[in-house]
């Protein structure tokens, strides 16, 4: 099953009060998020990779999401051990609220590809891709903060080569963020925050 088809069943799941608890273990020996604004929502330990980077893996981009849920759905899947997906970062739509759900060290399983989940931060959005009004100002400019200092603490360059849509990673199945997600802003918003 595809990533958009396990975050859809896992938001039937959680209408239900199907969800299992996120692992805590994984959530006590963090101190504090990577991103000080963001609040710490952890995945559970069974959809990331444990790491030490980026001196096991060098850190060169980050990726570009839209979850095709809402953002507290979005956060239930990535605490449900059978899902086995997660992502770094998750924005939300209204006011741009940042949760972090994997350490940055840690490898998060968003890119469909191990070599670019290894070597990149993922950030979701919530919201669908045919539906721009989720794309608002705060969330522009919150996540553009956000992989921001992801670029200045990795020493990723902020352009279009090294900050992608989920669609250009190598064998993506997805569309996300879409067409309608303002590159040309959300670049120059990420290069003057």
């Amino acid at each position: 099953m595809n990533r958009r088809g396990l975050l859809r069943g896992a938001a039937a799941a959680a209408a239900t009060g199907v969800l299992l608890p996120a692992a805590r273990a994984h959530a006590a020996a963090r101190a504090g998020t990577d991103y000080p604004p963001a609040r710490w929502a952890p995945a559970s330990t069974a959809n990331c990779t444990a790491s030490d980077r980026p001196s096991e893996y060098p850190v060169e981009y980050v990726v570009i999401h839209v979850t095709q849920l809402g953002f507290t759905d979005t956060l239930r899947v990535f605490q449900n051990p059978a899902k086995r997906v997660s992502a770094h970062y998750v924005v939300r739509s209204a006011d741009g609220c940042v949760a972090q759900c994997v350490g940055e060290r840690d490898v998060a399983w968003h890119a469909g590809n191990w070599d670019y989940n290894t070597r990149s931060v993922g950030i979701e959005h919530e919201g669908w891709v045919d539906q721009p009004k989720y794309f608002t100002r705060a969330m522009y400019e919150q996540s553009a903060a956000l992989t921001a200092s992801v670029c200045d603490r990795h020493g990723i360059p902020k352009d279009r080569a090294h900050i992608i849509g989920h669609c250009e990673v190598p064998g993506a199945t997805h569309t996300d963020p879409g067409p309608l997600w303002d590159w040309g802003r959300y670049i120059e918003l990420v290069n003057f925050v």
